[in-house]
């Protein structure tokens, strides 16, 4: 794992071109390296804004004004064109299917590689590599519209892998997705983060799944960041943002029907092996 490859936000604001409110307000935090960071709020809260500004989206193909500083991987996202971070700072959204325009899958992955200038003795090796960690291996010949849902965000991931970055940023990576496929890339996820030391940051509306695989949690509203922590400390306390409209886990909202809207001796649990824990605790 790089040294620089963390995350520093440092009074970011955002203002779209027309907008009557800033996008982002005033964003200030720190992400260490290694780390896997689920970004949660409302639709409109600023969550793609914050990691667009990640790799250069904003400001440079979606135009804004932009205030305070972003530093990725060691690099300024605001200094140079989008191109100058596509080797350090991988992108995943939210439609896999949108994504793919090759033919084949090695096609595919192969064309980020080549965007880069890797030879093609390296090409050959890195392809069937990446797609093997991410569970397509065998499958290179395979035209990518054939592929499940699942299995093109999968795609989606080798791609912005294969060019080796020190952070995988992931806008909605499971939304057109059933619960199979949600379940598979997160597992992904997690083992690439554990065994590759890739920072990852990943907005996602499915919480239950961020509670189990993140270690870090940032809420934003109305694009101000109002709460930043575990997962247990912020899906832990499910009043606190249900007064913001978003939702916790179901088995905290379970935990919390059962015995209170709090602990005694802080948050509730945001796991089912939490919960059990808990619970056994006291009764």
């Amino acid at each position: 794992m790089a040294d620089d490859a963390g995350i520093s936000i440092s009074d970011l604001t955002v203002r779209y071109r027309g907008a009557s409110r800033a996008a982002l307000d005033g964003i200030t935090v720190a992400l260490r390296p290694g780390g896997v960071t689920g970004v949660v709020g409302l639709t409109g809260a600023g969550k793609s804004t914050l990691l667009q500004c990640l790799n250069g989206i904003v400001p440079h193909l979606v135009p804004a004004t932009m205030g305070g500083t972003v530093r990725v991987a060691g690099l300024d996202p605001v200094a140079g064109p989008v191109a100058s971070l596509s080797g350090r700072v991988g992108m995943v959204l939210d439609d896999p299917e949108g994504q793919v325009s090759q033919s084949t899958v090695a096609d595919e992955v192969a064309l980020g590689l080549e965007g880069r200038g890797l030879s093609w003795e390296r090409m050959r090796t890195r392809v069937p590599e990446t797609l093997a960690q991410v569970g397509l291996g065998g499958l290179e010949d395979r035209a990518p519209m054939t592929l499940s849902g699942g299995e093109q965000q999968r795609l989606a991931i080798a791609c912005a892998i294969a060019v080796r970055p020190a952070v995988l940023v992931m806008d909605q990576p499971t939304a057109s997705l059933d619960p199979a496929g949600t379940t598979a890339v997160f597992a992904l996820i997690r083992r690439l983060n554990r065994e590759h030391g890739l920072t990852v940051v990943i907005a996602d509306h499915d919480v239950e799944r961020l509670a189990e695989h993140a270690d870090r949690i940032l809420v934003l509203h109305d694009g101000h960041l109002v709460a930043d922590g575990t997962p247990e400390a912020v899906f832990g306390r499910p009043v606190e943002l249900g007064a913001l409209g978003i939702r916790v886990p179901q088995v905290t909202e379970l935990v919390a029907a059962v015995a209170g809207t709090t602990g005694p001796d802080g948050p509730l649990p945001v796991t089912v092996d939490g919960a059990v824990a808990w619970l056994t605790d006291r009764w």
